[in-house]
């Protein structure tokens, strides 16, 4: 992709106005992309050295943490297909999650679809007439109140689905989660499509960043990497300046901006703006070990893993809701991480070398990945909070926890409640 030398930040064609997207994550890229190939003159800013936000490879080559999709993801899918990369998602599991039980050692097949579990094989431990209701009551979006509370009659249905489901999309305990935004996902899974899981052949790198960074350089965006937002100067109800680094770039009446930056940031610089204040960890552990075979993606209960995803080139393990688990040290994180590993293996016969002396291991701790989806109603900023700002990100999206899908919408919407007040780029 096109990116800017150091230096005073370029303007569009003959004058015309251009639209500054502060973050370079997804949310950032999907509505740069949006106003991009609308003909606008689109400049990106990422105040690191690398596009992707949460969604991003680590200079080593790998991911910052295991991201997955689902096919209910329509707003993610339709960016994978917009940057040509729908393909590099695959679906590792189509037969259903294999789900290794560290208490009893039991190995399993689910199904994430309602329909699916027609079948008593890939029906989710402990599902009962009563459990189903239950998950009925928390998809009808009727009462609020915590996930372990509503499935407390159901304690078999609640360790081996529910609870897996709540801590993989709210990243928040099921003491404390939220049941009427669990009940958002619980909609969307209607379907066997709807449910299908999907990860990245290679990578988050090859796999979404690359193409989405090949796909704005040929809609005429620039990319401004090590460019921070400092402040903005604002006035009438509008944004008239950007403090970049120490540059200060004065913004036309027909100019507009996208912040699509984490909450504590953009209240930062939008003081008086409610944002979500709570937050919650996750934890990722690489490791170099290499696996013949197909990509894999296993589930754990009763351990310290939840999520296992085996690549060829290595092997990730996720932990959401990682609130002990962060303050702990990666030396005594892998070895347990990957004594579980070595019992998946051998439960679902997966080929390869499984020495006992974990591999080298890299942690990633992300201590405020997401906000904590508790009980109640969150902060809700407003999309539009000036004439010429939109803000994205997937906190902003109040129809979904805190997921790539939110982010994808959101940076779908931003760039919808802007695109009124744009003017045409001649060019175009």
């Amino acid at each position: 992709m096109r990116i800017a030398a150091p230096g005073p930040c370029p303007f569009g064609p003959q004058g015309a106005a251009r639209v500054h997207v502060v973050g370079a994550g997804m949310a950032g890229m999907v509505a740069a992309l949006v106003l991009a190939r609308a003909g606008h003159a689109v400049t990106l800013h990422e105040a690191t050295m690398l596009a992707g936000g949460r969604c991003r490879a680590l200079p080593d080559g790998t991911d910052n943490g295991t991201h997955a999709l689902m096919g209910a993801n329509h707003a993610a899918l339709r960016f994978l297909e917009a940057i040509s990369a729908r393909e590099r998602w695959i679906e590792p599991e189509p037969e259903g999650l294999p789900l290794l039980d560290l208490a009893d050692g039991s190995a399993r097949r689910i199904a994430a679809a309602p329909l699916a579990w027609r079948d008593p094989a890939r029906r989710p431990p402990g599902l009962s007439a009563g459990g189903l209701l239950a998950l009925l009551g928390m998809a009808l979006p009727l009462t609020d109140r915590p996930v372990a509370e509503a499935l407390a009659r159901h304690p078999a249905l609640l360790r081996g689905f529910v609870e897996p489901l709540t801590v993989a999309a709210l990243n928040t305990p099921v003491q404390e989660a939220s049941s009427a935004r669990l009940g958002q996902v619980l909609r969307r899974l209607g379907s066997a499509g709807a449910a299908r899981l999907l990860v990245a052949r290679e990578g988050l790198g090859p796999d979404l960043v690359a193409p989405a960074l090949a796909a704005l350089e040929a809609a005429g965006a620039t990319l401004r990497l090590g460019s921070r937002l400092r402040a903005m100067t604002q006035a009438d109800g509008r944004v008239t300046a950007l403090h970049l680094g120490e540059e200060s770039l004065p913004l036309g009446e027909r100019d507009a901006v996208i912040l699509a930056l984490p909450p504590w940031e953009t209240a930062r610089l939008i003081p008086g703006l409610k944002v979500p204040e709570r937050h919650a960890p996750i934890l990722n552990l690489h490791f170099a070990q290499s696996t013949p075979g197909p990509v894999r993606f296993i589930g754990i209960l009763g351990g310290l893993t939840q999520w296992i995803l085996l690549r060829p080139a290595g092997i990730s393990v996720t932990v959401s809701a990682a609130d002990a688990e962060t303050e702990e040290a990666a030396a005594s994180l892998a070895p347990r991480a990957w004594a579980e590993i070595r019992r998946a293996a051998q439960a679902f016969a997966l080929p390869g070398d499984w020495p006992e002396a974990p591999p080298p291991c890299r942690a990633v701790k992300e201590r405020r990945a997401t906000p904590r989806h508790g009980v109640g109603i969150a902060p809700h900023a407003p999309r539009r909070p000036m004439h010429n700002l939109a803000l994205a990100g997937d906190w902003t999206w109040p129809g979904l926890p805190a997921t790539i899908e939110a982010a994808a919408r959101s940076g779908e919407a931003a760039a919808r409640a802007l695109l009124p007040r744009l003017p045409r780029r001649e060019a175009a």
